[in-house]
């Protein structure tokens, strides 16, 4: 990995010899990653070896037993209170299946990160709530509609223009096309690649969706032994010769689908 000066002010995430575990079973272990800046990053990894460790690692929803974590240049051990607000403000996260308040309209779970960091009159917030909707692709009335009323794709963009309301500069997807069929998948993954070019985002996006791959990311990070063991574009992954990495992208369902 390149550590020169410039190099780094192009990286937003900054992982470094991570450790983290769950008593005596270590789900990561000397894991290093860079994310840089206006990327759509893909981490992908069999199912259960952690991929969704590493986003809530770096988001403090768990504790970590080694390592280092730099967001935004910003070392994650050394930052007061203050500075891991202002810097909450800076990301927005789809967690997996949505996570949406199922007491709330699709317009309060879009608001609730606003009423959280923000001092924003009821009409602001309503007029933002409007946008972002309208920014995902809903119509303008599933802001009235609550979670239960919604399809399993609207579940998505609801989930997703939540994590876009207070403007980040990343965006964190756990398995955002999970559970969708494959045009609804294909629609987000277009509608995730449109975004991502409009607003000048970066995603770090956990998945384990092979089309997503190979059409919306710029380069993929793969998980495997409890640390990455590739990065690169799609062209690297084929041409790993890591045992899991090989199955994975090389098996025979995975050459089907990339030559569909």
């Amino acid at each position: 990995m390149d550590a020169s000066p410039q190099a780094d002010q192009d990286l937003i995430i900054k992982v470094r010899d991570l450790v983290v575990a769950f008593g005596e079973k270590t789900i990561l272990d000397g894991l290093s990653l860079d994310v840089r800046r206006g990327e759509i990053l893909g981490f992908v990894g069999g199912s259960g070896t952690g991929k969704s460790v590493l986003t809530r690692a770096i988001l403090g929803l768990v504790e970590k037993q080694g390592g280092t974590i730099s967001v935004f240049g910003t070392d994650l051990d050394s930052v007061s209170e203050a500075g891991k607000r202002d810097l909450e403000k800076r990301w927005g996260v789809m967690f997996q299946h949505g996570a949406l308040f199922s007491s709330l309209t699709v317009a309060q779970n879009i608001q609730v990160p606003m009423r959280e960091y923000l001092d924003l009159s009821p009409t602001m917030m309503n007029d933002l709530a409007a946008l972002k909707i309208e920014m995902v692709g809903l119509r303008p009335d599933a802001g009235d509609k609550f979670p239960s009323e919604l399809s399993g794709g609207m579940i998505k963009r609801a989930a997703l223009a939540r994590a876009l309301a207070l403007d980040p500069e990343i965006v964190f997807l756990d398995e955002p096309t999970s559970g969708l069929d494959p045009i609804g998948a294909a629609d987000f993954d277009e509608l995730i690649r449109t975004l991502q070019q409009t607003l000048g985002l970066t995603v770090f996006m956990v998945t384990h969706d092979l089309d997503s791959l190979a059409s919306s990311c710029d380069r993929i990070a793969a998980l495997a032994d409890k640390k990455v063991v590739a990065v690169g574009e799609l062209k690297d992954m084929l041409a790993s010769t890591h045992p899991w990495v090989k199955s994975y992208f090389r098996g025979k369902r995975a050459l089907a689908r990339m030559k569909g």
